[in-house]
């Protein structure tokens, strides 16, 4: 008998392996990378909103880059550490709903995020003279709101559409969280519709923002080349990277 995502109440995360030994060596290292994460983000941001030397556009994008690493691995690592220690491997329907927007939320904002950034050193390399006037405060609250919001609202429609689905093919995810593409094996029927959403929302949030990146580096290499002295072309490199 088929069954439908309105009769789905929970689902099982496969995880990683199904060792004991194995999970514990497991739930160390991702307790020991993601308390590391936590410290070293929030000490950033702490830095960063402190020491007023700070108070530039690089680290203004720097700091909220921080917030998202922040928020992305607490969406999905505490499940996992519980997964890994608990026989219980169960995430209910609304949890899994939950993982899975913030977790592309939070994702295709930093795809953006990474796209203002690139074109932010662009400009601070090809027109440093005009940088402070380009990427004035307004400009850089605009850029990284504009980031969230992209992200939040192609996550709200992705998300709607793919729980939207009949998850007629068990509750078992092939993964150690809500993710897209397990999802989507567990579905039936025809796809056609959000197939096609699926294209949009990669283009618009991954490829679109990739392109700009690739682009906005070519743009500061050739411009790093035309700089004649090799003291420029030091410091150049060095706000690059």
């Amino acid at each position: 008998m088929e069954r439908s995502n309105q009769t789905v109440t929970d689902f099982i995360l496969v995880g990683f392996t199904k060792a004991p030994v194995v999970q514990l060596v497991l739930f160390v290292v991702f307790l020991s990378v993601y308390s590391l994460t936590l410290v070293a983000n929030s000490t950033l941001i702490i830095l960063i909103s402190n020491d007023s030397r700070l108070h530039t556009p690089m680290y203004f994008f720097i700091g909220n880059l921080s917030i998202l690493d922040l928020c992305l691995t607490s969406v999905y690592t505490p499940k996992i550490l519980v997964t890994c220690i608990s026989e219980d491997k169960s995430i209910s329907f609304a949890g899994c709903v939950c993982q899975f927007f913030f977790s592309a939320a939070l994702g295709y904002s930093e795809c953006y995020l990474l796209a203002t950034m690139a074109y932010d050193r662009y400009v601070a390399i090809a027109k440093p003279l005009l940088y402070s006037q380009a990427m004035s405060k307004k400009l850089c609250a605009f850029l990284v709101t504009s980031s969230f919001l992209s992200g939040f609202i192609n996550s709200s429609i992705i998300t709607k559409r793919t729980f939207a689905l009949n998850f007629c093919s068990g509750n078992v995810i092939d993964d150690f969280f809500c993710d897209l593409f397990p999802l989507v094996k567990l579905a039936c029927g025809r796809k056609d519709g959000y197939q096609t959403v699926l294209y949009i929302i990669l283009v618009s949030n991954v490829i679109a923002p990739s392109v700009l990146i690739l682009a906005s580096y070519l743009f500061i290499i050739a411009t790093i080349l035309r700089i004649r002295s090799t003291q420029g072309r030091l410091k150049a490199f060095s706000t690059c990277s």
